[in-house]
C-alpha cells in the first residue's frame, strides 16, 4: 500500500510502504479521507513522537470502507462504511484499528465529512462531559473556538444546554463561532479575555474551560472560573511553563486537568467512541451537529494542507482524500 512518509528534512512523501498487518480484534479499512490535527504538524517536526505499538504514519483519524475482519471481531463486517478513532496511520491507503475505536460513518454523510468527525468530536466530548462533567444549564469558555476541536465544543455545548464563550483570532471567526451556537466571544489580539468572559457572565464566572494554549492563559483562566470550576488543558500552543497561584485554586476550589487522547489506553478509547455512537450520532444524523470541513485536499497535496493548517486561517476541519 502506499502511505505519507516523513523524510529527511519534514519532507513528506507518498511512496510504498508495508500494510499493516490484522489483529484478531481488529478491523482492516479502506481509507477514503482521513483529516489533519495539529498533532500532525508536531509528529512531523519530531515534536510528537506516537504512543508505543503505534504505527509512525501520521493521521488519527479516517473514514473508508471495512476490507477484512479479524477473527475475533463482532460487529463489522467488509463493505460497511466507518470511521474511526486511530493512534496513528491515517495518512494511507489502509489502516487496521480495534472495532472498538471504530463507528458507522452517519446517516446521509460522505467520507470527507465523516473522517472530519472522531478525533474532534472525541476530543471535545471526552474533555467536556466526561473530564469536566459539563451539566446543562452551565457555562462553558472554549479557547481557539474556530479550530476543530473547538468546532465540535461550540456544536456540542449547544445540543446539550451549555452556554458557550469563545476566544478566537478574528471577527470572521467570531461570526463563524456564533453560526454554530456560540453566545459571544473576545478576540485574542484586544488584550486578555477575562473582563469579557466576567461581563458576559454577569461576573459570576464559568463553569468549565476548555483550553488548548496552555501557559500564557493560566492565570486569566483561574480568575475566569467561578467556584468550583473546572479547566481542561488539551494543548500547549504557548507553552508549558509558567507560575500559578495556588491560593486561587484553593479559595474558589478549582479543579486543573490536564488531559491527552492519543496515548490513552484501549479501553478509555472505546469508552469514549461508545458514547459518541450513543449520544452524539444520532444529532449529526438529524442534523443538529454538522461537521465543519473547510477545505480539502487530495494526499499528494499533504504538505499543502499542513501549510494551511498552520496558517491559523481555517475554520474548522482540512482533509485530505485518498
Amino acid at each position: 500500500m502506499k502511505a505519507i512518509v516523513v523524510e529527511g528534512d519534514q519532507t513528506l512523501v507518498w511512496k510504498e510502504v508495508p500494510a499493516p498487518a490484522l489483529g484478531p480484534k481488529e478491523v482492516a479499512i479502506a481509507v477514503k479521507a482521513t483529516a489533519i490535527n495539529r498533532a500532525d504538524l508536531m509528529q512531523r517536526r519530531g515534536l510528537y513522537p506516537p504512543p508505543p505499538g503505534a504505527s509512525s504514519v501520521l493521521g488519527l483519524e479516517c473514514a473508508g470502507i471495512v476490507s477484512a475482519v479479524g477473527d475475533e471481531t463482532v460487529r463489522f463486517k467488509v463493505g460497511d462504511a466507518v470511521c474511526a478513532l486511530l493512534p496513528g496511520g491515517g495518512y494511507a491507503e489502509q489502516v487496521a484499528v480495534d472495532e472498538g475505536s471504530v463507528v458507522p460513518v452517519p446517516d446521509g454523510f460522505d467520507f470527507v465529512q465523516a473522517a472530519a468527525l472522531p478525533e474532534v468530536y472525541a476530543t471535545a466530548w471526552l474533555n467536556l462531559f466526561i473530564e469536566a462533567e459539563l451539566q446543562p444549564g452551565e457555562r462553558c469558555v472554549v479557547h481557539a473556538g474556530a479550530s476543530g476541536v473547538g468546532s465540535a465544543a461550540i456544536q456540542l455545548c449547544r445540543a446539550f444546554g451549555v452556554s458557550c464563550f469563545v476566544t478566537i483570532g478574528s471577527d470572521e471567526k467570531l461570526h463563524y463561532c456564533q453560526s454554530l451556537g456560540a453566545g459571544a466571544g473576545h478576540i485574542r489580539t484586544n488584550g486578555s479575555f477575562k473582563e469579557a468572559v466576567m461581563s458576559w457572565s454577569q461576573s459570576e464566572g464559568v463553569d468549565v474551560i476548555l483550553d488548548p494554549v496552555g501557559a500564557g492563559y493560566l492565570s486569566d483562566n483561574l480568575d475566569s472560573l467561578r467556584l468550583g470550576g473546572r479547566l481542561v488543558l488539551i494543548g500547549l500552543m504557548s507553552g508549558a511553563k509558567t507560575e500559578l497561584d495556588m491560593g486561587k485554586l484553593m479559595m474558589k476550589r478549582l479543579r486543573v486537568i490536564g488531559s491527552t487522547l492519543r496515548a490513552r489506553p484501549l479501553v478509555e478509547k472505546k469508552t469514549v467512541m461508545a458514547e459518541l455512537e450513543r449520544y452524539v450520532w444520532p444529532k449529526l444524523a438529524d442534523g443538529s451537529l454538522s461537521p465543519q470541513v473547510d477545505r480539502v485536499f487530495p494526499i499528494a497535496e499533504a504538505d499543502a494542507a499542513h501549510a494551511l493548517m498552520a496558517s491559523d486561517e481555517t475554520k474548522g476541519k482540512v482533509v485530505l482524500t485518498i
